[in-house]
């Protein structure tokens, strides 16, 4: 990467000045605010220059004269000591040749190659998806294709909800109320509607709720009818759920949901209190956090007074399971901002039993609707993610139909079903996971703007060059030369690549590379307008050809790590 080889070339400039760097502290570049002063800058000399007690346009001055660029860029001096850098257009022209047959783009893999297990999506059995799950299920799959790029061990893991106290309620309705027909025909809708049915007679009759502690109370025994309704359940719910991940383009590793564990909680509770990080308290078994704790006055309840475990139970079992199966070294949940407080507390007691892998909770907002407030249905229920997935659809070909008629068939369907879910997965992705944000189909859905229905389109635009070409082509990289300045900046957007995917994961921000994306598309359609392509000759058409070329292969690529397809035509 240029930014690197930059760092190392200052670097190496303070040494021969005689300043020393401070323990821990590294040269730092970053691209240039402003574009008009050069490409990359530093404040390097600002921050040292109190240490060696000098002036810092001074220092910056003498690291400059002792810089050793060998024409990789110009350097001069603005302000009070930043240091700018101007790429050459040799410089720019030899590594957009390079790129062009690097199958990464740039983007270097990481050098430790650690086990990553990420929980995400983690719906309930025995009911739909529904708009909330959009998030942990888009921004889990993401973060999985960009840590599998760079080079880690990915172990993908959806701890789905299948069990607990609904199941009383969906036993005892199963054996009453299902309607086998229905059931055939739409298994989650059907289990959805008996846990309604039942849960609405428990709030009516204290008999019927009592009913429903009894059947949870023979499942848990395993009672063998009960056993036997609750896989049925779980095997109906996980084909529903599999539709629609399979739509999505989404997979998963495992589907290791809450029951995988129940063996484990027992003993993982007897020897917490042998090690002493839980003790009874009013006849629950508790986890006390240190005083100098945040957590002090927040401990968690591992087992109940009445003997039944919970969430912490399951998700510190799982983190045992997880270290000693897996050999996780990180851990990473996609779970919403609300379950902040729990992971904080299971977090610090498995630090306290001596395990430590790196745990993140990676937090996100709220889908809200066009009244700012959480997105629902007219009667108040939460929209069906199908319900939202098939809308996107429907809403693509009809703007398909408007813009391009010939289309047909079933190459239409599948633009449809490209754009339409690309459009629902690049809104979510384009925002800070933790932005609340509004859910406008006239907004992801449009050509122009943020969007990836405009990220598609120009790829599409940028295909349709190459199929005007008569005579085919056969992309010289020997004959690469960007001059003009329309060609120099798509070129240092393109190489910009391999700069953003790296810092992907800094904060678990895809919506950087969304952003990025975005910026690569306007960069391409300004050289489109500035600089001729079919109408060129000779190096400056080759030129030309292979800044295209490698604007479509990073979309392809950029679009690929956010989940999203491309079409060829649009």
């Amino acid at each position: 990467m240029l930014i690197c080889e930059l760092e190392k070339r200052l670097a190496g400039a303070l040494e021969r000045v005689g300043v020393e760097l401070p323990e821990g502290m590294t040269v730092q570049i970053s691209p240039a605010a402003d574009l008009r002063f050069g490409d990359y800058q530093s404040n390097t000399a600002m921050v040292l220059a109190k240490r060696v007690r000098t002036n810092p346009r001074e220092l910056a001055t003498k690291v400059v004269d002792a810089l050793e660029l060998d024409g990789l860029a110009e350097a001069d001096i603005a302000g009070p000591g930043f240091i700018n850098f101007k790429i050459t257009p040799q410089t720019w022209s030899e590594r957009v040749a390079g790129l062009l047959s690097d199958d990464r783009l740039g983007v270097p893999e990481i050098e430790e190659k650690q086990t990553v297990v990420l929980d995400f999506s983690a719906p309930n059995v025995a009911k739909p998806m529904h708009v909330g799950h959009i998030r942990s299920t888009i921004i889990g799959d993401s973060l999985m294709r960009i840590a599998r790029f760079l080079g880690y061990k990915v172990i993908t893991d959806n701890h789905i909800g299948d069990w607990g106290t609904q199941f009383g309620m969906i036993i005892h309705g199963w054996k009453t109320v299902l309607n086998e027909d229905d059931l055939q025909a739409d298994p989650v809708a059907e289990l959805l509607r008996v846990y309604r049915s039942v849960n609405a007679k428990c709030g009516e009759d204290e008999s019927v709720r009592d009913t429903c502690k009894e059947e949870l109370v023979k499942l848990q025994a395993g009672d063998e009818e009960n056993l036997k309704i609750w896989q049925r359940c779980v095997e109906l719910s996980k084909q529903g759920l599999q539709g629609i991940y399979d739509r999505l383009d989404v997979s998963f590793d495992f589907w290791y949901g809450e029951s995988f564990y129940n063996d484990r909680l027992a003993p993982l509770v007897e020897d917490m209190i042998a090690s002493g990080t839980a003790r009874e308290s009013d006849g629950a078994i508790c986890v006390f956090f240190d005083a100098d704790s945040k957590l002090a006055e927040q401990p968690t309840i591992i087992r109940k007074a009445d003997g039944g475990f919970l969430y912490s139970t399951t998700d510190l079992a799982t983190i045992d399971f997880r270290v000693e199966e897996w050999n996780a070294d990180q851990i990473w949940y996609v779970v919403g901002a609300p379950q902040q407080l729990h992971f904080q507390q299971i977090f610090e007691a498995t630090r306290m039993r001596g395990q430590n892998p790196n745990m993140q909770h990676i937090a996100f907002g709220s889908i809200l609707g066009e009244d700012r407030k959480l997105m629902k249905t007219r009667s108040g229920d939460n929209v069906q993610l199908v319900d939202v997935l098939d809308e996107a659809i429907v809403r693509a070909r009809a703007a398909i139909e408007a813009k391009n008629p010939d289309l047909e068939g079933e190459e239409k369907e599948e633009v449809a079903r490209i754009v339409g879910l690309g459009a629902v997965k690049f809104a979510e992705l384009s925002q800070h996971r933790m932005t609340d944000y509004v859910f406008s189909w006239d907004k992801m859905l449009a050509l122009q703007g943020d969007t990836a229905p405009y990220l598609q389109y120009s790829y599409v635009r940028v295909r349709s060059i190459f199929r005007k070409l008569e005579d085919g082509h056969q992309l010289d990289p020997a004959a690469v030369s960007v001059s003009e300045p329309a060609e120099i900046h798509l070129a240092r957007t393109l190489l910009k690549f391999g700069e953003t995917v790296p810092i992907l994961l800094d904060d678990f921000r895809p919506n950087l590379l969304a952003n990025y994306l975005l910026e690569l598309a306007k960069a391409f359609h300004s050289f489109f307008e500035a600089c001729p392509v079919l109408k060129s000759e000779g190096d400056v058409q080759m030129t030309r050809l292979v800044l295209c070329e490698l604007t479509s292969q990073v979309l392809v690529k950029g679009l690929g790590l956010l989940g999203i397809q491309v079409p060829e035509r649009m």
